[in-house]
């Protein structure tokens, strides 16, 4: 199953750094918080990633094919064809394709223009500047369990995402944006849909946690997978530097490789 991430978005420019690096680049640990999500996934099996660019995209090709190369032997064969021969590869077992997704486009375009690559498929979608210890395989077979169009993780924090109504049978009744004063469940990302997802999506204007999420909870089409455990998006320095010290200190939740 194809997991895809959101790292095409302006993002919140909250430090020096993030005004030259797209945010998922920013490192936690000296790895990119792009790395430490797409290490969760593979813990559970899911190496396969489409990584949904735009914002200085090419800082994110260009990491990947530095990581590539920096972290496996190499032989620069210029006798015979200028050949490079690669060996004894030290890096996860990973497939991962970075699409430009477009500068201004919106969260519901973005995942439009990767349809081609996810075919007639389910998969996954997360966003670029949050880590979990969700358990991932767990999250799937929620999602297979009910056979609805979309799942999304819910965690309950008071902060400024987008608000869930959640039945007592684990059906998502509403979604709508968020409010300075709301304290209930929150949409953390780590997704799952079903292909028919692109039937909601228009065009680059397509802002998925608006008209698409909404119309699939007034349909009943939106499931919870409920976790309790941690969460952190990093839309600040502040909670830049709590994952830091966490991943520092040894203490970071989300490490589960």
């Amino acid at each position: 199953m194809k997991v895809v991430i959101l790292a095409g978005g302006f993002g919140t420019r909250f430090s020096e750094e993030s005004q030259y690096k797209p945010k998922p680049m920013i490192e936690i640990g000296n790895m990119p918080i792009l790395w430490h999500i797409m290490k969760c996934y593979s813990y559970y099996g899911f190496n396969d990633f489409i990584i949904c660019a735009g914002y200085k995209q090419h800082i994110i090709k260009e990491w990947f094919a530095d990581y590539y190369l920096h972290t496996s032997d190499i032989t620069f064969d210029f006798t015979e064809g200028n050949k490079m021969i690669v060996h004894h590869q030290h890096v996860e077992p990973w497939r991962v394709t970075i699409v430009d997704t477009g500068l201004n486009t919106m969260t519901g375009g973005r995942i439009k223009r990767i349809q081609q690559y996810i075919g007639n498929e389910t998969f996954m979608l997360t966003y670029g500047d949050g880590v979990c210890d969700v358990n991932i395989r767990k999250l799937v077979d929620f999602h297979f369990s009910h056979g609805k169009i979309a799942t999304l993780t819910s965690v309950m924090l008071v902060q400024q995402k987008g608000i869930l109504d959640i039945g007592g049978d684990n059906a998502v009744h509403s979604f709508r944006e968020k409010n300075i004063n709301d304290g209930a469940p929150i949409n953390a990302g780590f997704m799952v849909f079903e292909p028919r997802i692109f039937n909601y999506l228009e065009d680059d204007t397509t802002i998925l946690e608006k008209g698409p999420l909404q119309e699939l909870a007034q349909e009943g089409e939106l499931m919870s997978y409920s976790h309790s455990g941690f969460w952190q998006c990093m839309d600040n320095k502040r909670e830049k530097d709590t994952l830091e010290k966490l991943w520092q200190n040894g203490n970071a939740p989300w490490k589960v490789w």
